[in-house]
């Protein structure tokens, strides 16, 4: 499976363009990053919040639809270490979806306080026998 490679930056996600081609990923980068940050921020992941994403009304299958509870979180609870294993639980349930597909075998979660108001989840995908690791740094933007 062959994606348009989204990456984090200071302001979200972008993608590159070079040579007029939009620059293309084989691996779980993107779905990685569209599962924890490509929902509404406004949806707290419930049933029936209907501030859902766009995307998720036409979908019929709740395993195909982002919901982004860290993306949530991280904009309505305040940036305290206790709140960091929040965060994994809800990246741990964004990415749920890769184990229950069999797209991944295993993942790990950590989350830590990498400065005033901001985050870094570290991910460890493992599928199909390889390792993936993918870092996101976050402003936490909930006040405390």
């Amino acid at each position: 499976m062959t994606d348009v490679l989204l990456f984090q930056t200071d302001d979200n996600g972008e993608m590159e363009i070079e040579g007029g081609r939009v620059t293309l990923s084989p691996g779980l980068d993107t779905a990685a990053y569209l599962s924890l940050f490509g929902g509404n921020w406004k949806d707290d992941g419930s049933q029936n919040n209907r501030q859902t994403w766009w995307g998720n009304l036409d979908e019929a299958e709740p395993s195909k639809r982002y919901r982004s509870e860290t993306q949530f979180l991280l904009g309505t609870i305040p940036a305290i270490p206790r709140n960091l294993r929040r965060i994994e639980d809800a990246a741990t349930r964004d990415l749920q979806w890769l184990l229950d597909e069999s797209i991944a075998s295993s993942l790990t979660v950590s989350a830590s306080l990498i400065g005033l108001n901001r985050v870094k989840i570290e991910i460890v995908i493992r599928a199909e026998g390889d390792e993936s690791q993918f870092s996101y740094t976050e402003n936490w933007r909930a006040s405390t």
